[in-house]
């Protein structure tokens, strides 16, 4: 159904007029949905800012948070990041921790927890994870993947567009991949990959050394050039990660999944036997699985300096709203 359905939204397969008949229902329902949480929207007492993407499916949305959450702790804030943890057990409140299992709160947050080690809390209500965050000391909350929840009263927008897929067809779920109409006003948009137009950010994700899943070991990616290697990708588009291994010189058996997949031991034991590398959202959820000769390869947002200057100045005129001196 994931295959047929991009073909639809990328791959110049008209969708048909049963897909744009619900499409149109969809616009009506949610528009009213949004309209109501507007309504609705309260502030947990601290500015936040709000990091999400218009299109059902991976941007590089949390690498992007990660990255701010990093610089904007630099420059003085206590940050604190929510998210829903997708596909957790449970819908209530959680802190994540490192070392934690990502069944308990997330591949994304977990990634997030550790690479940052930032407070990272969870739960279904993110104005309620927001108020954790606050509880716990935070002047400022990011909110990973929020632009659809409008409960959450927010500061800042900033939609993460996929550079080579944009907005496919165009059109609302289920016919194109919108969840909301392209072009709505945010703060911010940023592209990842592709070519920036104007008045938008670019941002390219870099791929770092390859780390073993168990811990042991380091090794550029250049170790690994000029080699075949599985490559295991279950994000909301692996190619943009197979792509990376080819663009450093490796030559990757790609092993695409779908985004936020639960891997058993037997779906990675590929024949013939070579290195496994994985991003690292997949990583997380796969410490503890056994597996040989296996990497996990982080990657890192690159953005301008201006971009974190203009957030961190439009942060600055929220001070007066919140009592920040």
């Amino acid at each position: 159904m994931e295959a047929w359905l991009l073909r639809r939204w990328y791959g110049g397969v008209a969708p048909g007029p049963v897909l744009r008949l619900l499409s149109r229902l969809y616009d009506r329902l949610s528009s009213r949905r949004r309209q109501r949480a507007a309504a609705a929207a309260a502030s947990p007492g601290v500015p936040v800012l709000v990091v999400g993407n218009l299109v059902a499916g991976g941007a590089g949305k949390t690498p992007l948070a990660i990255a701010l959450g990093r610089e904007l702790a630099r420059r003085g804030w206590s940050a604190g990041i929510v998210s829903r943890g997708h596909g957790r057990r449970g819908n209530g409140p959680l802190r994540v921790e490192a070392g934690m299992s990502p069944a308990l709160c997330g591949d994304e947050p977990l990634l997030i927890a550790e690479r940052t080690g930032l407070p990272v809390f969870v739960d279904r209500d993110r104005l309620a994870a927001a108020r954790a965050a606050v509880a716990a000391g935070c002047d400022l909350v990011i909110a990973d993947d929020g632009l659809q929840h409008l409960r959450l009263a927010r500061d800042i927008e900033i939609e993460v567009v996929d550079g080579e897929r944009r907005y496919g067809n165009g059109l609302l779920l289920p016919a194109g991949p919108l969840r909301e109409p392209a072009g709505r006003r945010v703060d911010f948009r940023v592209v990842n990959g592709g070519t920036a137009g104007e008045g938008e950010v670019p941002m390219r994700l870099q791929p770092g050394a390859a780390r073993a899943l168990d811990g042991s070991s380091e090794r550029p990616l250049s170790a690994f050039a000029g080699q075949r290697v599985h490559a295991v990708a279950g994000i909301g588009h692996p190619q943009r990660f197979f792509a990376a291994l080819r663009g450093a010189g490796l030559e990757p058996l790609e092993h695409p999944f779908p985004d936020h997949h639960v891997f058993h031991p037997e779906e990675l034991r590929f024949d013939p036997p070579l290195p496994l590398l994985m991003t690292e959202k997949d990583a997380v959820k796969c410490r503890g699985l056994g597996l040989d000769d296996a990497w996990a390869v982080p990657v890192e947002a690159k953005l301008p300096e201006a971009f974190y200057d203009a957030v961190a100045a439009r942060l600055a005129s929220t001070d007066s709203r919140y009592g920040r001196t």
